[in-house]
């Protein structure tokens, strides 16, 4: 249907609504039925001029005239208080004749302008206008025909602004050609990464998981993927795809294959398949590890998006006691409540360690007190901690990054 005939056919429409709700407002409700009181007076009528008559005649004294006339007034005085209390029962309550008459007019013209400008409104506001029918299936299958097309590695590069040094690139893969040791490339991969040159790191794992062949377990595949990723600025190529399906083929439980996976569906709009790759590592996933975080966070987003009523479990963090104690404190108390959490989370940590969750915490809460000295040095402390492990080492330069420290 074309834009103009979806507009005429919606404004018909509305006016036609319109019309039968001004037509119900002036129809002034018909009396009640008085059939059978009318029939009662009239047969009292006949029955006072029966009473003259006879008293006329002599068939009956005036006494009795007296009393038959007293009796027949009784029953007429109901029938008229019946009359009454009928014509009050249909009559629409605050309905004042006049007043009301004058006050009709108003009030259809308040129905129009709702009706016809206040739907058009709304369905500008809450729909799609012009935009075509459209059955669930050609939509999955429009999101997946856009994954499928989706720019390449390069092109992203190209787009955000980082792209590959041509020449400094061949160098170092013909540089890579002459590795032939597996722990050689695994340490200058972690050197790459946590420097930051993502460049570097996606040509060394490309070459580890060649030198390796059929023998690259999931874990080679699943860091070739993050590197990529992380290339990327966070965009999921095709061929970080490529990567994540040869990770699972492997390890169809590899934690940070599924997150990217999924990270990969969010992206093109299939928030279904998405929380079907998320949803076990909400619930059972690896708690020390960053991305469980990140997908408790959104999950209930995506499972919205999905069409799914979800619970998402809850992350770690201040219990409800804790924010019911601080909303009822004066800011300074307040203030002062969440600086003593964040020394005590920072005193454990330095004391026994903990998860990639809490330091990235710990760096955060810092950052938002403004104490930045201090977020800088417990992010370099947390980067010691997670060497040589790339993804939580990303997750944290993450935390840095937002929060303007130097990562």
């Amino acid at each position: 249907m074309t834009g103009w005939i979806f507009w005429a056919v919606a404004v018909t429409l509305g006016a036609l609504v319109a019309s039968v709700l001004v037509a119900a407002l002036r129809r002034v409700p018909a009396a009640a039925p008085q059939d059978d009181l009318g029939a009662d007076l009239s047969v009292y009528r006949d029955q006072f001029a029966e009473i003259e008559r006879d008293l006329a005649r002599g068939t009956i004294g005036p006494d009795e005239a007296a009393r038959l006339r007293a009796e027949v007034g009784k029953r007429l005085l109901e029938v008229d208080r019946a009359r009454a209390r009928s014509a009050a029962a249909a009559r629409p309550a605050g309905a004042t004749g006049p007043g009301r008459v004058a006050s009709m007019p108003a009030v259809a013209a308040v129905i129009v302008a709702v009706i016809l400008p206040g739907g058009i409104a709304a369905y500008a506001w809450l729909g799609a206008p012009g935009y075509p029918d459209m059955a669930l299936s050609a939509r999955l299958a429009a999101l997946d025909a856009g994954l499928a097309s989706r720019p390449a590695q390069a092109e992203e590069l190209e787009r955000i602004g980082r792209p590959r040094d041509a020449a400094a690139d061949q160098a170092l893969v013909v540089e890579l050609a002459g590795v032939t040791d597996a722990d050689t490339l695994r340490a200058r991969f972690r050197t790459a990464f946590e420097s930051g040159d993502f460049h570097a790191a996606v040509r060394v794992q490309e070459r580890l998981v060649a030198l390796r062949g059929s023998a690259a377990d999931t874990s080679d595949h699943a860091n070739l993927a993050l590197a990529l990723v992380a290339e990327a600025g966070g965009y999921v190529s095709p061929e970080a795809e490529a990567a994540l399906r040869a990770s699972l083929r492997a390890d169809m439980t590899n934690e940070l294959a599924r997150y990217l996976v999924g990270e990969m569906f969010v992206q093109g709009g299939r928030f279904d398949q998405a929380f079907r790759f998320w949803r076990p590592l909400a619930e059972n996933g690896n708690p020390s590890a960053p991305w469980t975080a990140s997908i408790r966070e959104r999950i209930g987003q995506v499972a919205e998006l999905a069409g799914v009523r979800y619970a998402a479990p809850q992350a770690p963090g201040p219990t409800a006691s804790d924010i019911a104690a601080a909303g009822g404190m004066s800011p300074e108390d307040g203030q002062a409540m969440i600086e003593g959490m964040v020394a005590q989370l920072s005193d454990r940590l330095a004391t026994e360690g903990g998860t990639v969750e809490e330091w990235n915490r710990l760096i955060r809460s810092l950052a938002v007190l403004e104490r930045l000295a201090e977020a800088q040095t417990i992010y370099d402390e947390a980067k010691a901690q997670f060497a040589g492990r790339p993804a939580e080492l990303s997750f944290l330069r993450l935390a840095a990054v937002e929060s303007g420290l130097n990562p």
